[in-house]
């Protein structure tokens, strides 16, 4: 019988928005008085996925094979050298960090179900038959992907995707989940390439691959495989309750550049000719916007820019 985890909630993200300007202003300067205490994430002593993992994709649902592009060149990219820095790959060392050591993603098997043989309205059991279909084997993970216009049970309202485990006859395995949300809620889970349901309504930045829906989902998808390998089985690394634990980049909600705070991500680059805001660069000449991920040699939320 299949069980769940862990969810990655996103409800950290509303809580920041909801700060009113005052508030913020008045927070930076004390920020700039008062000295932090390092953020620690305690290793439970788990087992975590290291070494050589496969990612196995279940594409439910409509996607173009533009879009599925942009996706599978972000998985391509997490162990390219060939991008300059700040690269995907650069980011993706942060887990390298974590006990286990370096971590090597490969894309494993794909498999399209585009007639949406479960429905459009989805609950979590059937999220983990769906991640059984790809298969599974050791140091695996299996992906899940919903298209815009799939709802899943508790999308939006308390997260923007979830990682966890399920149990079968071959044993335990590992598997994530993310959903498009261009037409459900890109306020809450595509920000900042859309203006927040909550706080202070700055301008929105420009999506570096020009789809706000998909580039919300590699924002999501960072935080939930990051997630994932460093807390596969809810016994790894993360902080607070293990039912909504703050992991390797939940950890780290809304930060994407220096200088960051409640409703602004941060410095980031710019491309000149497009306008798009972007951190890394990646394979095939892409660019991502990937969230800050926890360091454990330094204790700090790293970011790339």
């Amino acid at each position: 019988m299949a069980s769940i985890s862990h969810l990655i909630v996103f409800t950290s993200l509303l809580a920041l928005f909801s700060s009113l300007v005052p508030a913020i202003a008045t927070a930076r300067k004390l920020a700039a008085l008062v000295k932090e205490q390092p953020l620690v994430l305690k290793y439970h002593n788990g087992p975590l996925l290291k070494g050589n993992i496969t990612v196995n994709i279940v594409w439910y649902g409509k996607f173009s094979p533009a879009q599925r592009s942009i996706i599978v060149d972000f998985l391509h990219s997490l162990n390219s050298m060939k991008p300059r820095a700040p690269s995907v790959s650069t980011w993706w060392q942060t887990t390298g960090r974590y006990r286990g050591g370096p971590r090597t993603v490969v894309v494993g098997t794909q498999v399209l179900e585009e007639k949406y043989a479960l429905g459009k309205l989805l609950k979590t059991p059937q999220i983990i038959t769906l991640a059984s279909k790809a298969g599974h084997g050791k140091n695996s993970i299996n992906l899940i992907l919903t298209s815009a216009d799939v709802a899943i049970d508790g999308f939006c309202m308390s997260r923007c995707g979830t990682h966890g485990s399920g149990q079968d006859k071959v044993g335990k395995f590992a598997y994530a989940w993310v959903g498009n949300a261009a037409t459900q809620c890109p306020g809450q889970c595509a920000w900042p390439f859309h203006q927040p349901i909550y706080g202070p309504q700055g301008p929105p930045l420009v999506a570096p691959n020009g789809d706000v829906g998909i580039d919300g989902m590699i924002l999501n998808l960072a935080t939930v495989l990051a997630g994932t390998v460093t807390n596969p089985f809810n016994n790894g690394y993360f902080q607070g309750p293990a039912n909504a634990p703050l992991e390797a980049v939940s950890a780290c909600t809304g930060i994407f550049g220096k200088g960051a705070y409640p409703g602004y991500p941060g410095e980031v680059l710019v491309d000149k000719t497009t306008g798009a805001s972007y951190n890394a660069f990646a394979i095939n000449g892409r660019k991502y916007l990937l969230p800050a991920m926890w360091d454990p040699s330094t204790s700090t939320c790293k970011t790339l820019v």
